[in-house]
């Protein structure tokens, strides 16, 4: 089923919802999942929200060009309005982004009109629960031009064991750059990007969940990561969301050739990634 939407929907009431409905949802890989496509045609940037995206991020400001990463900001509202619904079998409290894929098929402009749609692939089990995949499309003139897959991580029981990826383990890339990160990293980025996710915003609030201090968004480590690296204008981006980064702190940021990870104390790896043209 496809869903027009008339403008994107507002973050908050979406978290407040689906923290609402979590503890009465029932995980797991066999669940039922809403079948709708959420589209948003006619969208347009705001320059405003884009260039504080471009300088929480290390983005080059006032270019007519969206960062590779751009997009998935666009998405988010409407992968929420799916993953907070009544019919989405994983709970929102918790939900883990353990990987994104990216296919840009050609640059994107700034100042574009674009047709967005978001919608729920699959749910697969995972060795600690059940992972769904959202699909994120950009289309400019009836044609894909970027695309997404994110992964989110429900952790429950489960007996699924994965196999163990073929080949050896390769050698880490070199130390590039230091990056010290501010305590309100998560505020700035949150205020550019919408996702004000309270793990993320104040260590009172992120001590409710579990960790010791505020921690950096996801998002923002993969893109911080891709300022620095830089991306061709048609290219296939992979990142694994490993372990949290605490704030304020202290990251490494490595690379060579495509590959890319953001590293902390004792080379604990937080994102790894790779780049290559498409």
């Amino acid at each position: 089923m496809r869903l027009v939407l008339t403008g994107s929907p507002s973050l908050p009431p979406l978290l407040l919802r689906g923290a609402l409905l979590s503890p009465f949802k029932r995980p797991g890989p066999d669940a039922e999942f809403p079948r709708v496509r959420l589209v948003l045609p006619g969208l347009r940037v705001d320059p405003a929200r884009l260039t504080a995206y471009e300088r929480v991020c290390g983005f080059p400001a006032g270019d007519d060009a969206l960062p590779v990463t751009y997009p998935h900001v666009l998405g988010f509202p409407l992968a929420m309005r799916l993953m907070s619904g009544r019919n989405f079998p994983l709970p929102l409290l918790g939900l883990v982004h353990t990987s994104l894929e990216i296919t840009r098929h050609r640059a994107l402009t700034a100042t574009g009109e674009y047709e967005l749609t978001v919608y729920v692939d699959a749910l697969a089990p995972h060795r600690r629960g059940t992972e769904a995949v959202v699909v994120t499309e950009i289309r400019a003139g009836g044609d894909v031009v970027w695309e997404s897959r994110s992964r989110y991580l429900a952790r429950h029981c489960t007996r699924y064991r994965a196999a163990e990826p073929p080949g050896g383990t390769r050698k880490p890339p070199p130390a590039v750059a230091e990056w010290r990160l501010a305590g309100d990293l998560g505020r700035r980025y949150g205020a550019a990007s919408g996702d004000r996710n309270p793990i993320h915003l104040h260590p009172l609030t992120a001590r409710l969940f579990g960790f010791p201090r505020a921690i950096a968004h996801g998002m923002w480590t993969v893109a911080r990561c891709l300022a620095a690296h830089g991306t061709p204008a048609s290219c296939v981006v992979r990142a694994e969301f490993r372990a949290p980064v605490l704030l304020p702190g202290t990251v490494t940021y490595a690379a060579e050739g495509g590959r890319f990870e953001l590293r902390g104390r004792g080379d604990r790896v937080h994102v790894a990634g790779e780049v290559y043209p498409f």
